[in-house]
């Protein structure tokens, strides 16, 4: 054969010979999850301990259920019933130790997120509710006037 049909051939197999020392010496040692060691999971046996021992941030609805039963049956009977505790009332990864109440998010903003008009038919958005920022009561906190927990029940 012509040299034509070498050249890339030993390019080919230079760039592999390359990445295979190059895997080597940057995989560690313990990354694997067979007994032999090459077969490759998501994690690396040395993390086993950093994740047993890492803190989880979100928690999810159902953490809260337990404590805050009346809220969380009006809310799971509300259109709200999708959105997780933890969007409104912030991360509960110290809670109930620390702090001993979560912080509420009150701001128009975290309403209009989902409430703000949107012009996209395709989009599922044109099926929730929306309000004009600037003529439904401007300036003024949503929970002031409606539940979030249940906000068919009528205004406060």
């Amino acid at each position: 054969m012509k040299s034509h049909v070498y050249r890339p051939l030993w390019v080919t197999l230079g760039l592999i010979a390359i990445i295979l020392i190059a895997r080597f010496f940057y995989v560690p040692k313990d990354f694997g999850i067979g007994e032999r060691g090459y077969m490759y999971g998501w994690h690396r046996k040395g993390d086993v301990e950093f994740w047993k021992n890492f803190k989880v941030k979100y928690r999810g609805s159902a953490y809260c259920k337990d404590c805050h039963s009346e809220n969380y049956a009006k809310l799971m009977q509300s259109p709200h019933a999708i959105i997780p505790c933890e969007d409104c009332h912030s991360p509960a990864i110290d809670h109930p130790e620390n702090p001993p109440k979560l912080q509420i998010q009150k701001g128009r903003e975290l309403c209009l997120r989902c409430h703000y008009p949107l012009p996209y038919p395709t989009s599922g958005r044109a099926n929730i509710p929306s309000i004009d920022p600037d003529k439904h009561n401007p300036g003024i906190e949503c929970v002031s006037c409606h539940n979030p927990h249940n906000p068919l029940e009528g205004l406060k």
